[in-house]
């Protein structure tokens, strides 16, 4: 006998990753050359040179027992050090090596956040359309539900009407996404701003302090003169999730951490919480070799390439935008989040498989009538992938 919330989450994939494996497939009776798979936010531009160097010389001169033993539970002093001092140098912070827990990645970084939080099966977070789809799941297993604010689709900022009237005693926290998975929105700092006068006000009112959680895995993919707002800055009950999957392009490696802001009310508490959470799902001693190699991206301040994905961009948005397709522009991360012609992107995602064109409904996101593509693709991919978008256009609109 298995646990059959367990297994139906086995069994069913999310969206995005059966559409994945569908193309998988397609492409063994296509060829690879031939399918158009934006449905991953796999990316496409090489981890920094600099960082290759520098995990080729941990493997060909370190001693093995030091590169690949346990670290602390946290991770090593060393990691969390370089961490903690290039976040000061960057965003003029005070933090050390006790704000930080490093994590396989920004999923085990949420996971260990959300359980922590949960405090019975009454607990809410709260997402704002559009999000990350896994975000259900992961409140779900922590003990807690996830309740969703509609979107705001003329911006894409936040509804804030809409999410007052869902915060009350039992919401423990609410989770943003900047830059924004799928819409490639950043949160403004008036967004951020208001965002946090409502928390301390509802905070007030309940009786409660309400968690900011912060999942920031495309901090850096920022094509604005405009720095994303660190939120820690603007109120003290915050914490961060991080991964290096997107902005050093290791998807594959689940690298990252869990910050805990220093005005954190009763900081010692949430940390060691956080510290068990990690414990009792297994999420202790992230990868040794990857601890060493983002130390030294830390002490290198290594950032990504942006000039490719921003060439991509802008080739795809132009390209769909000259078709008449609607989408709002996207400021950061790799996704552009399209209004589907004909209001539902259910539809509109199958009917793209025809063209060999792999896009996913924003249904998974909390967005029906949209769909997500990835444009952290080969370019060449985009420039031959246009004309089937326009046929689809045509096939939908005529």
């Amino acid at each position: 006998m298995v646990s059959k919330d367990m297994l139906r989450l086995g069994r069913v994939r999310s969206a995005i990753r059966e559409l994945f494996e569908f193309g998988r497939k397609r492409a063994a009776i296509v060829g690879d050359e031939n399918i158009y798979d934006f449905s991953l936010g796999n990316p496409s531009v090489p981890p920094p040179a600099a960082l290759t160097e520098e995990m080729v010389r941990l493997l060909s001169e370190c001693d093995p027992s030091a590169l690949h033993g346990y670290t602390s539970a946290p991770g090593s002093n060393e990691t969390r050090d370089a961490i903690a001092e290039n976040l000061n140098r960057r965003f003029h912070t005070s933090f050390t090596r006790r704000n930080l827990y490093i994590t396989c990645g920004a999923a085990a970084a949420l996971t260990s956040v959300l359980r922590a939080l949960t405090v019975d099966s009454s607990t809410e977070f709260i997402a704002i359309a559009p999000y990350f789809p896994e975000y259900g799941c992961f409140a779900a297993t922590a003990g807690g539900t996830l309740v969703v604010v509609p979107p705001d689709v003329k911006n894409f900022q936040i509804d804030f009407d809409a999410l007052e009237e869902r915060i009350n005693i039992h919401t423990q926290g609410v989770i943003i996404n900047s830059p924004n998975n799928p819409s490639g929105v950043i949160y403004s700092e008036a967004t951020i701003q208001r965002l946090s006068d409502l928390l301390r006000k509802k905070s007030a009112e309940i009786g409660h302090d309400i968690y900011l959680i912060s999942d920031e895995p495309y901090r850096e993919l920022n094509y604005t003169d405009q720095p994303v707002p660190f939120v820690t800055d603007y109120y003290d009950a915050s914490i961060i999730s991080y991964s290096y999957s997107k902005s050093l392009s290791l998807p594959g490696d689940r690298i990252g951490y869990v910050l805990v802001g220093n005005a954190m009310p009763d900081f010692e508490d949430v940390y060691d919480a956080i510290a068990g959470s990690a414990r009792v799902q297994g999420y202790v001693c992230a990868p040794s070799l990857l601890q060493k190699a983002i130390t030294r991206a830390a002490e290198l301040n290594l950032m990504p390439d942006l000039s490719s994905y921003r060439k991509n961009r802008d080739a795809l948005y132009e390209g769909l935008s000259a078709f008449g397709y609607r989408c709002m522009p996207p400021d950061g991360a790799f996704y552009l989040f399209l209004e589907a012609p004909g209001g539902d992107g259910d539809a509109f995602a199958e009917a793209a498989k025809e063209e060999d064109i792999l896009i996913v409904s924003g249904r998974s996101f909390g967005c029906p009538s949209f769909v997500r593509v990835a444009y952290c693709v080969a370019y060449d991919t985009i420039i031959r992938a246009l004309p089937g978008f326009g046929r689809l256009y045509q096939k939908f609109c005529k």
